[in-house]
């Protein structure tokens, strides 16, 4: 876990490390995160945000020979991909894997409580609005497949989120990442792009805690009444 956390906070160091030591195989890399962080159920917690930021900030530096748009093509077949391989999942073994005396360990039920949460809630467009909260996104698409939802009705929504999560990220970091404030401090950008997109989430968890509590019935106190 400290090693995901180094990895993480100093996200544009270590794919500067990728560059120099494999070169054009860095795109394969990143592609591969993406589309794990995406597609598979038990593995939610790898970048996603920050590393589009901070890869399309050093495609951004010349000295690195990165394209930004092979990075944009590549993000968006892996995330396009991961959403449909997950829907897969979901609706072939949901269930299934959920309730596995293995596999149902390595998934984290109260994240898919949420999400399973959060789409009933808001519908077909949780899909778009999942893609931009860290490890909602990587549960949604298998809690739309468990809810029933038809794969026809799902792709189109997967494509919206996935191309407006793509462009925002990547061109915010190829426009502002290499501004001299932003590479000073780098790894407190990286905090504030976590602390962003979880931030929807931790407020619909403090929402839904709220109401419950409103919801739950005062309990009377009980008194022995004497016979009069």
């Amino acid at each position: 876990m400290a090693t995901l956390i180094d990895f993480i906070l100093h996200i544009d160091v270590h794919i500067i490390q990728l560059v120099n030591q494999f070169g054009d195989w860095t795109y394969l890399i990143l592609f591969a995160i993406i589309f794990i962080e995406t597609g598979a159920v038990i593995i939610p917690f790898l970048p996603g945000d920050s590393l589009l930021f901070a890869a399309s900030a050093i495609a951004a530096d010349q000295r690195y020979h990165l394209n930004i748009w092979v990075f944009v093509t590549l993000f968006l077949i892996a995330c396009l991909a991961g959403d449909s391989l997950n829907f897969l999942i979901g609706h072939k073994i949901g269930k299934h894997l959920s309730n596995h005396s293995l596999f149902g360990r390595l998934i984290n039920k109260e994240s898919l409580a949420k999400s399973e949460a959060f789409f009933e809630r808001h519908g077909a467009p949780a899909i778009i609005l999942a893609r931009f909260m860290p490890i909602i996104r990587t549960f949604a698409p298998f809690a739309a497949a468990g809810s029933g939802f038809p794969y026809r009705r799902f792709i189109p929504y997967s494509i919206i989120g996935c191309l407006s999560w793509v462009t925002l990220c990547c061109a915010c970091g190829f426009f502002f990442g290499n501004l001299p404030f932003v590479q000073e401090h780098f790894s407190v950008i990286i905090l504030g792009i976590i602390f962003v997109t979880l931030l929807p989430a931790v407020i619909g968890y403090l929402r839904s805690k709220l109401q419950k509590t409103r919801s739950e019935p005062n309990a009377a106190p009980e008194y022995d009444q004497e016979e009069k």
